[in-house]
């Protein structure tokens, strides 16, 4: 529309009031009318389609508009063929078409809270490398320990003298140092430890070995309740019995119950596999079998129903939480208990899935970071509540949207 100035009558009847004042006769004011006036930049304005912008409104006032212009489609690759479209009422990737709407319809998510840091502790001063697990290490006893951020810790105690169990002192942004028990400080997380004799063995196996070669279950039982039991004292909030013997849980639920430990948790190793991906793990614990396998406790690799006989055990046993491993070639276990158990489930990313995707990332074969991102919501979706990896401090700061302190 024109843009108009409107004059008041006492400014356009200026001249009026002065002739007024020549006469001796006083002559009426004449009011005059307001005076439009055009800006002389839209003096000869028109509308691209050659039609003044009077005309244009015009129409608008009466109700008719243009044709809303032809919408501007990205033109395809030279060549590409014309087709009719395929008549679907459903196209999946509608929901996928935008970053917003990948973030709001994601079914799985990972946050911080879902992970668990496995740490191997020996009874020297120092920490020594993992040749087979760049970037971990076997912790000294005197070593400052982490300050990335991640929520729980596991520990896996490496030959660890009595007096000597290590508990972590946590904060909200990580862990700080460690200190001796039976000193538990304020702000701990949660502490898991590992129940199992391979670590103190000398032939390697998690069981006491008869002059035969079997692995003795009951007697194997016996010493696993005092070891949990002595981890319980120490401090441990989960004690987690990795051997694989028959009938564990339920004498270390009683063990636990007549020494007043009511509240420390079970987390079992359910589904243990006879893994070919534990061997840098056997490495830092030195745990490598003597002779033999461990094919007689731990299962077989061929086996999916048989995890289902392992829960119904373990659940009526009072495990508290069931736990998978390995965890990224056996999602479809992982899926099986989540199924098939209301206790939370975890899975463990064992120490050849780390390797592995280290070894791609120092290869430039595959992007480290997204692969271990990917890894590790996989285990989510697969039905995993809590992960033990070796990635957590990484994942974590990845997740916060941090860098790890140099």
């Amino acid at each position: 529309m024109a843009s108009t100035v409107a004059f008041s009558p006492a400014v356009a009847v200026g001249a009026n009031v002065q002739r007024s004042r020549r006469t001796s006769l006083p002559r009426p004011v004449q009011r005059a009318r307001p005076v439009a006036v055009r800006s002389s930049s839209e003096q000869a304005v028109q509308a691209r389609s050659g039609r003044t912008i009077e005309e244009c409104e015009a129409d608008a006032v009466a109700g008719k508009f243009p044709a809303a212009p032809p919408p501007n489609r990205p033109q395809a690759p030279s060549g590409t063929p014309e087709i009719r479209s395929l008549d679907m009422a459903k196209r999946p990737r509608r929901n996928r078409r935008s970053p917003v709407l990948r973030a709001a319809f994601q079914e799985t998510s990972i946050t911080p809270a879902n992970l668990v840091l496995p740490l191997f502790i020996h009874e020297g001063e120092e920490d020594t490398p993992i040749g087979a697990m760049p970037g971990c290490f076997r912790l000294g006893w005197r070593h400052g320990l982490l300050e990335e951020a991640i929520a729980v810790i596991y520990l896996i105690l490496q030959h660890v003298p009595s007096g000597y169990s290590q508990v972590y002192k946590s904060r909200d942004v990580g862990v700080n140092s460690f200190v001796l028990f039976p000193k538990v400080p304020d702000g701990l997380k949660v502490i898991y430890t590992d129940v199992a004799l391979d670590p103190y063995s000398s032939d390697g196996h998690d069981g006491i070995v008869r002059e035969d070669g079997v692995i003795m279950n009951d007697e194997t039982v016996h010493q696993l309740c005092k070891q949990a039991v002595s981890q319980a004292r120490a401090g441990a909030d989960v004690v987690s019995p990795s051997d694989m013997m028959d009938g564990r849980v339920g004498a270390i639920r009683s063990a636990l119950d007549a020494e007043g430990f009511h509240d420390v948790s079970i987390m079992s190793y359910t589904a243990k596999y006879a893994s070919s991906f534990y061997g840098p793990f056997r490495e830092a614990l030195d745990s490598n079998p003597r002779f033999g396998d461990k094919k007689t406790y731990q299962m077989n690799p061929a086996n999916y129903r048989e995890a289902l006989i392992e829960t119904a055990s373990d659940e009526a046993e009072g495990a508290d939480i069931l736990l998978v491993k390995p965890g990224l070639p056996y999602l479809d276990i992982i899926r099986l208990l989540r199924d098939n158990s209301a206790l939370p489930i975890a899975a463990y990313q064992v120490s050849g899935e780390y390797s592995m995707i280290k070894a791609g990332g120092v290869l430039k074969m595959v992007d480290e970071e997204k692969v271990m991102m990917e890894s590790l919501l996989c285990l989510r979706r697969a039905g995993a509540d809590t992960i033990l990896t070796y990635f957590a401090r990484q994942a974590a700061n990845v997740l916060c949207g941090t860098r790890p302190r140099t």
